[in-house]
């Protein structure tokens, strides 16, 4: 390898690229390796670690890859050595023709940073064909009267190798009459003339054959032969003699075939035979005869293969003209082929970078390209673009090559996938256009936390469940994918920490399904509340909450429980109740409760059983008990009650009690107790129950006493102020048992009643005057009594 700096052009070449690219990624150095045609597929070429001074393992990094102009893969780099390989067996002729140097221009580019470095690789030519001729026969027709040192062209061999591989020599057998003669080209060819010697006897030797050898300048050199058959001719002294000695003929590249490109002429003024002429090309390329034509009699030229501009811009045609004494005529034909825009922009993808994450930062190179177009002039200028609305920029680099780049930060849950047409329309007339899809995913990044649908949640749950059951479910949505958007539940502490919770319910991890423990108790917990915790399995995970209020609904579990009357008492409870009631008097009121809510704790009363049907009724909402007839003597002084006690709940539970009613003419009639409280006052009783009546006796006994003392009082004091003869009456407050008259169901203590017992008038009344409750003032009962209820009292 050698480093072109001695070169003027290359050194031009540089500044241009520095010019046109700031000098920001092309390196300034051009490398130059240089290769043998025929040289075997994985030979040596270079080491691009030596000559870039990067690491193996820089290249392996950096993605380096070689590209060449003409984007096929001559050469191949080993990332793992740095060594250029030849990747295929070159062919000089194929690559390049008759152009020499053969020089096959390839960039190396390295990504992360985008960088460019120049180079070349020259095929060398080897001496691998042999010289031909077109015309393995030459035929010359001389005229005897051809003056000694005239000359005679023949066509050149063509040899494919260039240089000194080229036909170099020719030669021709020894003879007394021809010479040869080398003479050069414009184009830098040799080709080969007969020079006459001597005059020509066509009496003694109409016809010589000649043997004319083209040699090459290789090693070992090779040749090839033509016979060239001499004819002598009678005497013809008058050339052909073109119109004009150069025909410049522009065409269009896109010309159909047999095209007339132009149409030459010559005249001849010899006569007869030697007047008439025959045109055809003289010392042309392979390529220029499978390229034109010409008739030989009318002179015309025409296209036989297409024109390319691309590959060949103009063609050098030299024609002559030959009359019947072998007298010929020289001129050229210049053809400039015109270019067309027949070629459409090429796009070509390098390097593409997908998916990219949603998270990558702007100026990302997510796709490196280059532009072609074969075209010359504004023809082969490009314009090149993308859709509007895209994140994504496009950036000119090296000569023809773009960057497409990130704009503006990119969110997969907008948009996961983007289709990207690139599209390239060159300046010719009529514009052509290429349009390239490439499609780029949004790889997902762990932004958005689990959502929950609701942000709390209310569950009903009825109480006296069976455990593991399901209460109900939390939802959770993420906007990311795959394990991002993968949602686990999860309780969390609860704020109150005397709740147990874990004993309580539980969630199911996957779905959000919440299931009950144990069974609830709407009566000892009648709602709680917790949050749960929706975490994502991104990294780092992210989280969300939400409240979940579970509520107990009641079920009709608990059935009714009497308050009053009691009925584990140690002695029933007995009502007094006078025979002088009337009806709807109140005889006791039955409360009970139920631990429930709602309809199942709605209470109704109804009367069982009871010792005299029709006798006693019981108001069903309030459960009091009232008399619904006068009473009899006939009616038994022992009455025995049963209430039923239901409640409303489906299906209803019930409780039952039991009334003991002592029907008594006074107040003042000994206290009859009922059978079973005889029996039970037979039992020995235990020593709670004996304090107790001692300590009832005692409060009734000093009860009793205050009220005579009090009455006593009162007497004396009414009898100093009262007139003689007048039986005293007694007056004052007289405490007493109170009765509910609320309705409310509970028997209050709060209730006193202020009684006068009026004698001597002869109306004998009992009257309950007033309540001592300031919030009862209302409510006044009076309550007449016959006369022989009085004198129970001992009033007369």
């Amino acid at each position: 390898m050698e480093l072109g700096k001695g070169n003027p052009q290359q050194i031009r070449q540089v500044l241009l690229f520095f010019v046109f690219l700031g000098g920001s990624l092309v390196c300034s150095e051009t490398w130059r390796y240089s290769v043998a045609e025929e040289t075997e597929i994985g030979s040596f070429i270079g080491n691009m670690v030596k000559d870039i001074g990067l690491s193996v393992e820089d290249l392996s990094a950096r993605g380096a890859r070689v590209i060449f102009d003409d984007y096929k893969p001559h050469l191949r780099l080993d990332l793992q050595t740095g060594n250029l390989l030849l990747n295929e067996q070159p062919d000089r002729e194929a690559l390049c023709d008759l152009t020499e140097p053969c020089i096959l221009h390839f960039q190396v580019l390295l990504e992360n940073p985008l960088q460019f470095f120049r180079a070349e690789l020259w095929v060398e030519d080897i001496n691998d064909h042999t010289p031909t001729f077109t015309d393995k026969h030459i035929f010359l027709k001389i005229s005897e009267s051809t003056a000694p040192g005239t000359s005679f062209q023949m066509d050149s061999a063509q040899d494919l190798d260039v240089g000194k591989n080229g036909v170099q020599n020719y030669t021709l057998n020894p003879n007394p009459h021809f010479h040869l003669k080398l003479q050069g080209s414009e184009e830098g060819t040799k080709y080969p003339e007969l020079l006459l010697d001597q005059p020509l006897d066509r009496e003694k030797e109409p016809e010589l054959r000649l043997t004319l050898t083209a040699l090459d300048g290789g090693s070992p050199p090779r040749s090839g032969t033509a016979l060239v058959r001499v004819l002598v001719l009678d005497i013809n002294d008058n050339a052909p003699q073109f119109e004009r000695s150069i025909y410049e003929v522009p065409i269009p590249e896109n010309s159909p075939l047999d095209f007339l490109v132009v149409k030459v002429s010559a005249t001849d003024l010899d006569a007869g035979i030697n007047g008439e002429l025959s045109y055809s090309f003289s010392h042309v390329s392979r390529d220029i005869q499978k390229t034109f034509e010409i008739h030989p009699i009318s002179g015309e030229v025409r296209l036989k293969a297409l024109l390319d501009f691309e590959l060949v811009q103009s063609y050098i045609i030299n024609i002559q003209a030959i009359d019947g004494g072998s007298l010929s005529g020289k001129s050229v034909i210049l053809v400039s082929v015109v270019d067309v825009n027949d070629n459409p922009p090429e796009v070509v993808v390098t390097s593409l970078t997908s998916p990219i994450p949603e998270n990558s930062s702007p100026e990302m190179v997510v796709a490196v390209f280059s532009l072609r177009d074969p075209d010359s002039g504004d023809n082969g200028r490009m314009v090149c673009s993308i859709q509007d609305n895209l994140p994504f920029l496009l950036k000119p680099n090296f000569k023809n090559f773009y960057t497409l780049e990130t704009e503006s930060p990119l969110d997969r849950e907008s948009r996961a996938e983007y289709n990207i047409t690139i599209t390239v329309t060159d300046m010719g007339t009529p514009r052509l256009k290429t349009e390239h899809n490439i499609t780029v995913l949004v790889a997902d990044v762990n932004d958005n936390a689990p959502a929950f649908t609701q942000t709390s949640y209310t569950l009903w749950v009825r109480e006296n469940n069976s455990p593991a059951l399901h209460i109900g479910s939390v939802s959770a949505t993420d906007t990311d994918a795959g394990a991002n958007a993968q949602v686990t539940y999860s309780l969390l502490p609860p704020p109150d920490p005397h709740l147990p919770l874990a004993s309580l319910v539980s969630i199911n991890p996957d779905n959000g399904h919440l299931f009950a423990l144990t069974s609830l108790d709407y009566e000892a917990l009648r709602a709680f509340e917790f949050r749960v915790g929706a975490a994502d399995r991104g990294s780092p995970a992210l989280s969300s909450q939400a409240l979940v209020r579970v509520l107990v609904a009641d079920a009709n579990d608990n059935a009714p429980f009497v308050l009053y009357p009691l009925q584990n008492a140690s002695a029933p409870c007995t009502e007094l109740v006078p025979r002088a009631a009337e009806p709807g008097y109140l005889v006791t009121k039955v409360v009970a409760v139920d631990g429930d809510a709602g309809q199942n704790a709605w209470l109704s009363y109804q009367l069982l059983k009871a010792t005299e049907p029709g006798l006693f009724g019981v108001w069903a909402h309030n459960g009091e008990v009232r008399t619904a007839r006068l009473l009899s003597e006939r009616d038994a002084p022992k009455q025995r009650l049963v209430v039923l006690v239901k409640d409303n709940g489906e299906p209803p539970l019930s409780a039952s009690v039991t009334l003991h009613v002592l029907l008594v003419d006074g107040f003042s009639q000994p206290y009859l107790p009922p059978p079973e409280a005889e029996a039970a006052a037979a039992a020995p009783a235990d020593p709670l129950t004996v304090y107790l009546v001692v300590a009832l006796a005692s409060v009734s006994s000093l009860f009793l006493f205050s009220v005579l003392v009090f009455v006593a009082v009162r007497l004396c004091r009414r009898g100093g102020a009262g007139s003689a003869g007048r039986c005293p009456v007694p007056e004052g407050h007289f405490p007493g048992h109170l009765v509910d008259v609320s309705g409310t169901g509970t028997l209050s203590q709060s209730y006193q009643y202020e009684v006068c017992l009026t004698g001597g008038t002869g109306t004998r009344e009992f009257k309950v005057l007033k309540s001592v409750a300031s919030n009862h003032r209302g409510s006044v009962i009076n309550v007449e009594e016959n006369s022989d209820f009085l004198d129970s009292f001992g009033f007369n």
